[in-house]
């Protein structure tokens, strides 16, 4: 246990007694600023502080501006979820509402709930967003002696973990108040270590971008490849069922009839050979390892391993900073046997989210997900890892045909395994095949070189800035 003692007259923030602020102010900060590193208010280095639109903004999933939720928001990344997610908002609402606007280069932390998440907003890569009050902007000024990337990545290091939490409040919904945030110091150190860490946040991002853009150009180019417009299939709010099909099916859910689903998978069939999951795919469960065994960033030691739940799929991998991290003897009791180009599903909760690992990727998956790797039956199919992902992604196919087979177990979603198998993959022409795997493979190794120098900012920063008493 760490014992240190602060005077009456050290009380801060209205006398405030939580250890953590006070280990940081009085122990952390002290020994960096004998090390020649200064702190700086925020609100001294920016020209707003400010939170998004408090007023409800009416969301769809059909087109507009992007409105961004603060699960959006991730370390270091913006992820766009296309399971959970009501992403736009109308335009004329987003004109309507300027408190929810942002601009090009500025900083998104989130201040409700999970907090002290945080990224750069740049437009090429989210387009025009709005945001609403969970997620803070903060534009620095011009002359501002610090960088928008140097910010966030100081935000993710554990020093900047642990100055985060030391400004938090809240029992049960935490807060990051903006009072908090413009008082909270940001360290100044060398320029050489701000500008080097600000080239390789810049570097990594446009990594994560250019991945971004090769899977929408697979997902585009499958469309294109199939022998049917997916779109035509409408929506209907009534239909019937024979009671023969219920018994048959062995599901009295009314999404397994759904006509949407039904008629895209019969419009598949229709025009495409279609393969089974089960046939052409090896599927493995997670596990569930015990929340006794759950550590935070702040706690991890060095060989612990990232605890992969359903909300850590992001941007079609697993986050690099999830929110829980376990010991490595745990990982190899469960003999998860995890490999890059493994591909993961969500069957609980969230239900019909995919990713793929890369290279970079050591993991443990939790109940909620399965794994799949193509087999000998999918490569004879000519599938690969790629495509299995990429058509799983597509909405209509991975989504669609996971929802139609989930079952509400108690109030908890549920994809069985049996009926994860069942979900059809349909089999479009090689050369498309050959074009869709190599765009995926290329946008995978740049998701890897992204986690590989987020992994060296991580360690020149804790190499940097003293992170213990």
């Amino acid at each position: 246990m760490l014992e240190f003692s602060v005077s009456v007259s050290d009380l801060e923030f209205g006398s405030r007694l939580v250890p953590s602020f006070y280990y940081f102010s009085q122990i952390l900060k002290n020994k960096n600023r004998k090390k020649g590193i200064e702190y700086i208010n925020l609100e001294r280095i920016s020209s707003e502080i400010s939170d998004g639109e408090h007023s409800h903004i009416p969301r769809n999933s059909k087109g507009g501006v992007r409105y961004l939720y603060g699960r959006n928001i991730k370390e270091g990344v913006i992820n766009f979820d296309p399971v959970s997610d009501d992403p736009y908002i109308d335009e004329s609402d987003y004109k309507a509402f300027p408190r929810c606007h942002i601009r090009d280069r500025d900083i998104l932390i989130t201040i409700y709930g999970t907090i002290g998440k945080s990224a750069v907003y740049h437009r090429d890569y989210v387009g025009t967003a709005g945001i609403p009050r969970h997620i803070s902007n903060i534009r620095l000024s011009k002359d501002a002696p610090v960088t928008a990337e140097f910010i966030t990545a100081y935000l993710r290091s554990k020093i900047g973990k642990l100055h985060l939490d030391s400004v938090t409040t809240g029992n049960i919904q935490q807060l990051l108040s903006l009072k908090n945030i413009r008082k909270f110091e940001i360290p100044v150190p060398e320029r050489e270590f701000i500008d080097r860490i600000t080239l390789l946040d810049q570097t990594a991002l446009q990594y994560e971008t250019t991945a971004l853009a090769l899977i929408d150009k697979a997902q585009r180019l499958f469309r294109s490849s199939l022998r049917c417009d997916l779109s035509s299939v409408r929506k209907e709010f009534s239909f019937s069922v024979p009671s023969a099909s219920l018994t048959e099916a062995n599901m009295w859910t009314s999404n397994c009839f759904n006509s949407l689903y039904v008629n895209t998978a019969a419009l598949l069939k229709q025009h495409h050979q279609v393969c089974r999951l089960g046939d052409i795919a090896h599927i493995k469960n997670g596990d569930e390892a015990g929340s006794d065994l759950y550590k935070q960033y702040v706690d991890r030691d060095a060989g612990d391993i990232p605890f992969i739940r359903t909300s850590d799929i992001v941007n079609y991998e697993p986050d690099l900073y999830p929110d829980y991290y376990i010991p490595p003897l745990v990982y190899e009791a469960l003999g998860q046997d995890t490999r890059e180009k493994d591909i993961l599903f969500t069957k609980d909760g969230k239900v019909g989210a995919v990713g793929m690992l890369t290279a970079e990727d050591k993991v443990i998956l939790s109940s909620g997900l399965v794994r799949l790797r193509v087999n000998r039956a999918g490569r004879a199919k000519k599938i690969t890892p790629e495509y299995l992902f990429l058509a799983l992604s597509i909405r209509e196919i991975g989504y669609y045909a996971a929802i139609r087979r989930t079952v509400v177990a108690s109030t908890i979603p549920h994809l069985r395994e049996e009926r994860l198998r069942e979900i059809e993959i349909p089999l479009i022409d090689d050369e498309a095949i050959r074009e869709i795997t190599e765009s995926v493979r290329t946008a995978f190794l740049n998701k890897a070189e992204r986690k590989r120098i987020y992994k060296e900012i991580e360690r020149e920063m804790e190499k940097y800035f003293s992170i213990s008493g």
